[in-house]
This record gives C-alpha cells, sequence and structure tokens, in this order.
C-alpha cells in the first residue's frame, strides 16, 4: 500500500513539473511573469496549487531551478566513489557535478544570474548560493562547528560563482577550460588555507584570537527563548 502523499510532496512535485515546463520558454524570455505563465499552462498544474508552490511566480521558479540543481548534485555526488581522491579533488568533483547537472540549460542559468544580478532579487541569489556551497561541504562530511564553518562557506561560494560565470563563456569540449580554471581556483585557495594554518600557530595571531568571541555555526533548532516559544517542562 503506498503512502498517502503530504501538501509538501504535491508542491515538490508541482515544483519541478513547473520547471521542467518553463525551460523551453526561459531561452526566449527569461525568468519573467510571461514564462510563469505559460509553465502553469503547459505543465498542467492546477493555478492555486501553482500559486502555492510559487507565490512571487518567476522569482521563486527560478529558485526551485536552482534547488533542483542542488539535489541532482547531491545525488550524483553520493553516488560518486571519492575514497581514493585527495580533498581538494573532492571539492572539485562537486563543483563539477553541480555545473554537470545544469549543463543542459546553460541559457537558463544565464538569466538565473541575470536575474539574481538584479539589486532587488540580490539577497535571494546570495541565500541561495551559499546554500549549495553548504551542500557541498554538508555532503563531503564537514564537521567543523566554529568558524571554520563560514570560511568554508564562503571561500567555496567565491569559487563556485567564478567557475559558474567562467563556465557560462565555456566552449572548449566538455569544458574542460572551466575544469582547469576550477582547479586553478582551488589551488589557489589551498594555498590560503595552509597559510591560515600556519598562521593559527604564530603566538601574535594566537594572542590576537583570544579577545575574538566564540563563533559558532548556526543551530539547526529554533532557540528556547524565543517569543511564543511553549515551554516543555
Amino acid at each position: 500500500m503506498s503512502e498517502k502523499k503530504t501538501e509538501q510532496d504535491h508542491i515538490s512535485l508541482a515544483l519541478k513539473q513547473l520547471v521542467e515546463a518553463a525551460l523551453p520558454h526561459v531561452m526566449f524570455d527569461g525568468w519573467s511573469d510571461t514564462t510563469f505563465k505559460a509553465a502553469v499552462k503547459d505543465s498542467g498544474v492546477d493555478e492555486g496549487l501553482a500559486a502555492q508552490t510559487c507565490p512571487r511566480g518567476a522569482v521563486d521558479l527560478a529558485l526551485g531551478f536552482h534547488r533542483l540543481g542542488d539535489e541532482a548534485m547531491v545525488d550524483a555526488l553520493n553516488s560518486t566513489d571519492l575514497s581514493d581522491m585527495r580533498f581538494r579533488d573532492k571539492i572539485a568533483k562537486a563543483v563539477e557535478l553541480r555545473i554537470r547537472a545544469v549543463a543542459d540549460e546553460k541559457e537558463a542559468v544565464r538569466r538565473g544570474v541575470t536575474l539574481f544580478a538584479l539589486p532587488q532579487n540580490a539577497g535571494e541569489g546570495a541565500q541561495v548560493l551559499w546554500a549549495t556551497t553548504d551542500k557541498i561541504w554538508t555532503a563531503l562530511g564537514d564537521s567543523s562547528e566554529d568558524v571554520n564553518w563560514y570560511t568554508k562557506r564562503a571561500t567555496l561560494s567565491a569559487v563556485y560563482s567564478s567557475t559558474i560565470l567562467f563556465w557560462l563563456g565555456d566552449d572548449s569540449d566538455d569544458y574542460a577550460n572551466t575544469w582547469a580554471f576550477l582547479d586553478r581556483r582551488i589551488d589557489n585557495v589551498m594555498q590560503f588555507e595552509t597559510v591560515k594554518a600556519k598562521l593559527k600557530d604564530n603566538p601574535l595571531i594566537k594572542g590576537l584570537m583570544s579577545f575574538v568571541p566564540d563563533i559558532r555555526k548556526p543551530s539547526s533548532c529554533a532557540p528556547d527563548d524565543l517569543p511564543g516559544k511553549t515551554s516543555t517542562s
């Protein structure tokens, strides 16, 4: 007996259907209201469900396209044998798999970059970029709890975003130039990490860091003292 689908299941399925239906239109109309309306019509998704799935229309549709790419990347990463790879190569492979997840939809990615470069959408763009790098680090088993949780994601965000921009203009066979660019960027990051590790052993730096408050990664649970939080005691 199959499990009954939840509301979230219906929304997730609707999003996939809407994105799939939107992609042929994005090439001509970008991530626009015109594309969103065409996606609703072509997908056969009920208008009410479409509005619930993408309350802001085209912006939420573009965000959905990005998040589906993240899901495909995580699936591919989990099914790839990384055991014999150096850690820097694991990071490179993850970024490569993320790009390959949308390689057939380069124009949709290009239009998305344009959309999230607009001032009113820049915050959303930064959030999904951060989410992508967080998924990569999490999939690779990152266990950092302190400030390194932030620096790893910030650094990878810079690597990923610059590689995407390079890839959008790359017409080499199998994007060979992109993968070479990615390797150079990661090598630069690894050099920075080596310097940072040496600095941590410097007595002067240790003294300065003692004045820096303990920074922890965000909690996955809401604080108990938030307004409206009901005590269980």
